[in-house]
């Protein structure tokens, strides 16, 4: 051992018998303090980032997984399917459901199976629902239950956000946790952006493609949509073997859900919920509904051409939130996030079409990239937010150094955890939710609750996080 490590552990009452082994890849850590500074430049920044940066592409596949079909949708009818619009919004919206009810399973299993075994396990199964619609695809014929059960099964890569976040924040001392909770999530939103942004690329081209094109007869080409599945099988693979073989368990990390359900007592758990539920849910949601919008609102315009930009603005903005929250405190930011998302869609709504006019295309997206701009900057703040504030209520009034404080700090880290995964599992219905809104409803009176639901989410910000006084500033 390092006279470095010595000199941590020592610092913080560890045994100097600590093995130095235990911190290489793939390995199972116990011991682990980052908030020891000496612990941190001597093994734990090393070991941190090395899995955090294993951990962001396999969750940027993920997302990629759970978002195929906001393009998939799109091609459909082209091809010779004969889907409904409101079908076609429909098979976008199920993978939210089966995300989200999935996320909350992953927010507490993960800790309890580790960073490493679960990222390894919950990638490379992932392959399932893409081998099968890639053959599926390929048969116009295939039924719409058929489709509708891929869609769902695809629904499960969203579900790895929830474990990936909850374990990774257990890796990084507090100043760095909202910098490094916004580079894997919001380098893993990026996989929405990639999605939309490769799909229609790769589904022309003959040369990668494995078995018969399809005629789209709105261009009179040939088309190779079991591409954008067939594309990322080899890839999922290589990445589960990166994280198998590169990332670790953390042993202090390993809570049973009877630990952990103690989350659902604290009020703190189901406030931060409903703020995420108005940053991811807006992000996700628009995200996979905003292709087939286009496509039935402007049909002129593209859906290849513009659909991608919002998430992947989301995506980088969403680093930043976190980074920006971590220098101004994540109640501001939040905040400021709701206003702006709650001005940019009133302004998606008056460029819509009404009355038979045809309505403002640039100004609708330019809003809409307004929206995906905050969403994101909220996204980053408000998981910034959730440590800080579990750390205010556990160490108030303890004496750094001590036994109960160091009690206090490990459930503390624990319950942060938690309720990271939660949030994110609630929020990931925001998925099912605004596509099936869209499916149903009128897109002008879809948008006007939106707003409505940001001016809840404004109030709730100020009054329990922001405001001079509040029960707990974040």
């Amino acid at each position: 051992m390092s006279p470095a490590v010595q000199e941590a552990t020592a610092a913080t009452g560890q045994s100097n018998d600590l093995d130095p082994d235990q911190y290489r890849p793939g390995r199972t850590i116990t011991d682990w303090e980052p908030e020891n500074e000496l612990f941190w430049q001597s093994h734990g920044r090393r070991v941190a980032l090395r899995n955090l940066w294993i951990a962001v592409p396999a969750l940027l596949v993920a997302f990629v997984v759970w978002q195929v079909w906001s393009v998939t949708a799109t091609n459909l009818t082209d091809v010779g399917f004969g889907f409904s619009t409101s079908q076609l919004f429909w098979l976008t919206a199920i993978p939210g459901l089966t995300g989200g009810t999935a996320r909350i399973f992953y927010t507490f299993l993960g800790p309890k199976i580790g960073q490493r075994t679960f990222t390894a396990l919950s990638t490379i199964v992932l392959i399932v629902p893409l081998i099968w619609l890639g053959f599926a695809i390929q048969d116009t014929s295939t039924p719409y239950s058929v489709m509708a059960m891929i869609a769902a099964l695809c629904g499960i890569g969203g579900a790895n956000f929830s474990s990936s976040l909850a374990n990774i924040g257990f890796f990084f001392p507090k100043r760095e946790k909202g910098n490094a909770t916004g580079i894997n999530g919001g380098l893993g939103n990026l996989g929405v952006s990639v999605v939309q942004l490769l799909t229609p690329i790769v589904i022309t081209s003959s040369v990668i493609a494995i078995g018969s094109g399809q005629h789209n007869a709105k261009t009179g080409n040939e088309v190779y949509l079991q591409n954008a599945a067939f594309l990322w099988v080899p890839v999922l693979i290589i990445l589960a073997a990166c994280a198998w073989f590169g990332q670790n368990n953390l042993k202090t990390a390993s809570t049973s859900f009877a630990q952990q359900k103690i989350i659902f007592k604290r009020k703190h758990n189901w406030l931060m919920t409903w703020l995420y539920v108005g940053t991811f849910g807006s992000f996700i949601g628009f995200a996979a509904a905003l292709p087939m919008l286009i496509k039935t609102t402007f049909p002129d315009y593209p859906v290849a051409t513009y659909a991608w930009m919002g998430p992947a603005l989301g995506a980088l903005a969403r680093w930043a939130g976190g980074w920006v929250a971590d220098k101004l405190g994540g109640a501001r930011v939040t905040l400021l996030s709701f206003v702006g998302m709650a001005a940019s869609i009133i302004g998606v709504i008056n460029f819509l079409p009404t009355g038979g006019g045809s309505g403002n295309f640039w100004g609708f997206f330019l809003c809409f990239l307004s929206a995906f701009f905050f969403s994101g900057i909220g996204n980053g703040s408000t998981f910034r937010q959730i440590p800080v504030i579990f750390r205010n209520q556990h160490l108030k009034g303890l004496t750094e150094g001590t036994p109960e404080y160091a009690k206090a700090l490990k459930q503390t880290e624990m319950e942060s955890g938690a309720v990271t995964g939660f949030t994110a599992a609630i929020a990931a219905y925001g998925f099912f939710f605004i596509p099936a809104l869209f499916a149903n409803f009128a897109v002008t009176s879809a948008m006007w609750g939106f707003v409505g639901f940001y001016v809840s989410c404004m109030a709730v910000t100020w009054w329990f996080y922001a405001r001079r006084g509040a029960a707990s500033p974040s």
